[in-house]
């Protein structure tokens, strides 16, 4: 069973940078995951942002994200990073991070409900 666990959310203004944490537990060695950012909003669906393929290292990210938001993995600390940089009140969310199990070299965060595990998520607020 995985466990994810984000931190690092908080408050900033309009053009400021936060790094996101997800402390990732439970993994099955042997095996391929796609690990992702999502974020929403009240009334809104889930976005995603942006996703790290654990078996080819792929990284892609939504065009709202990209050029602003780095994914990031360390192994050592099994821990997802998303360094948000260049942040609009338009980036303030609840931010999750997912992951499931694949046997692709990538990963699609089309569907939100395909993925299997989830943390609590941690709240972003960019004031103008």
């Amino acid at each position: 069973q995985v466990q994810l666990l984000e931190s690092g959310g908080g408050s900033v203004q309009a053009g400021g940078s936060l790094r996101l944490s997800c402390e990732a537990s439970g993994y099955t060695a042997s095996s391929t995951y796609c690990l992702a950012w999502f974020r929403q909003t009240p009334g809104k669906e889930r976005e995603g942002v942006g996703y790290f393929n654990t078996g080819s290292s792929k990284i892609a990210y939504s065009d709202s994200v990209k050029g602003r938001f780095t994914i990031s993995q360390d192994n050592v600390k099994n821990t997802l990073y998303l360094q948000m940089n260049s942040l609009n009140p338009d980036d303030t969310a609840m931010y999750y991070c997912a992951a499931r199990q694949t046997v692709l070299d990538v990963c699609s965060l089309a569907r939100p409900s395909a993925w299997e595990y989830w943390g609590q998520g941690t709240q972003v607020t960019v004031s103008s």
